[in-house]
């Protein structure tokens, strides 16, 4: 009965208070989760109030996360981006709950949100959280990159196959001295305003490409992936793309109904919106003088 339930629900988008939502699944049906929650920064959605005091917030998202903790599989996993007020915070109530950290990923972009008062934000934390340590999805060869050894050295003793990412992902590595393109980290563009792939409906819309490696590493086709805050739905458009069963809860109807549009216009076996190559995605800023080690400088 309570499978046959949420079968019902699969292959789109419902909408509704995620908590409410997210208690009429069966336990224990869900393989992965993917959560982009309001970050309580008093951004504007059009239903949502995200400015609530601390209590309150810590409250709400204690209560939905305990729901993806009961929906998920015994060897699921749940990706949480938050940003730096309450990733600390956010991060004590997953292990509270019995989560158990793979890693703590830092997803870095060059051009962030303007801080007048402080040092501008250009990063969102990913965290990788599993239900067992022990037992757990992670397909290493789907989202393997060429290695330094290969791209670097051309050393004859690296692994054809490439190697699993570093945990940092890097927006425009070609602007940053410290970071060079063909090293192997993770490059994914921040979806601006001018992009292709913006949906246009929604301010905060995750890359497609940055989905896409979640989705590949901790998940199977045909298994189930969940995104309680859908919002633009990119979530439940690279599950379907990939090859799985999906399903997300919205608050707002317009969301709901501008996704429902999305995935309607979506297939099975469609390619990934974004280049996963940075140089493509987001060239080098035009003018850009790069420092040389002598001191000098030089055209990006």
């Amino acid at each position: 009965m309570e499978i046959a339930m949420i079968e019902l629900l699969l292959g789109g988008i419902h909408q509704g208070d995620c908590v409410e939502l997210m208690r009429s699944l069966p336990s224990g049906a869900v393989d992965l989760v993917f959560a982009d929650p309001p970050f309580n920064i008093g951004y504007e959605y059009d239903v949502y109030e995200d400015r609530r005091s601390e209590e309150e917030y810590l409250e709400w998202s204690r209560r939905w996360m305990e729901q993806v903790h009961r929906v998920l599989k015994p060897s699921g996993t749940f990706w949480l981006a938050i940003g730096d007020d309450y990733a600390a915070e956010l991060k004590i109530v997953a292990k509270q709950l019995g989560f158990t950290t793979r890693n703590w990923v830092v997803w870095y972009y060059t051009f962030g949100v303007h801080c007048k008062h402080k040092f501008t934000r250009s990063h969102t934390h990913l965290f990788y959280l599993v239900k067992d340590p022990n037992e757990f999805t992670f397909n290493a060869a789907d989202i393997a990159v060429p290695s330094a050894r290969q791209l670097v050295y051309n050393d004859r003793r690296a692994n054809s196959r490439g190697r699993t990412p570093d945990d940092t992902w890097i927006l425009r590595p070609q602007d940053c001295d410290g970071f060079q393109p063909e090293e192997d980290t993770w490059y994914f563009p921040r979806v601006a305003g001018t992009f292709h792939e913006r949906a246009g409906f929604h301010g905060c819309q995750m890359p497609e490409q940055l989905l896409g490696r979640i989705i590949r590493a901790c998940s199977h086709p045909g298994e189930i992936v969940l995104d309680p805050f859908a919002g633009s739905a990119s979530t439940l458009v690279v599950a379907k793309k990939l090859g799985r069963k999906f399903l997300g809860f919205e608050l707002s109807p317009e969301y709901v109904r501008h996704g429902w549009q999305r995935l309607e216009a979506t297939e099975v076996g469609q390619p990934l919106a974004g280049a996963p190559e940075p140089k493509v995605s987001a060239p080098a800023t035009k003018g850009r003088k790069r420092r040389k080690k002598n001191g000098a400088s030089k055209d990006a």
